[in-house]
């Protein structure tokens, strides 16, 4: 991923198909604050795995096995 303001963006219009196309991403950036990504419109994505999302998953307080028992109980 590359960082570019953008001054430097219009300084190399002509060539930011290049750049993205190696670099995969660009944030662009104003006074040094992100604004915006620019990725290639075919870039492959990858798929997060399934144990990799659980993880990233806070704990809940009451399992969802009691919380199904308890709405089921009382309808």
């Amino acid at each position: 991923m590359r960082t570019m303001s953008i001054r430097e963006l219009r300084d190399s219009l002509s060539s930011i198909d290049e750049i993205v196309q190696s670099n995969g991403e660009v944030v662009l950036t104003r006074h040094g604050r992100a604004l915006v990504k620019l990725v290639p419109l075919n870039a492959p994505r990858s798929t997060p795995s399934h144990a990799d999302l659980r993880a990233g998953m806070p704990r809940m307080a009451v399992a969802s096995e009691e919380l199904v028992r308890a709405d089921r109980d009382r309808g």
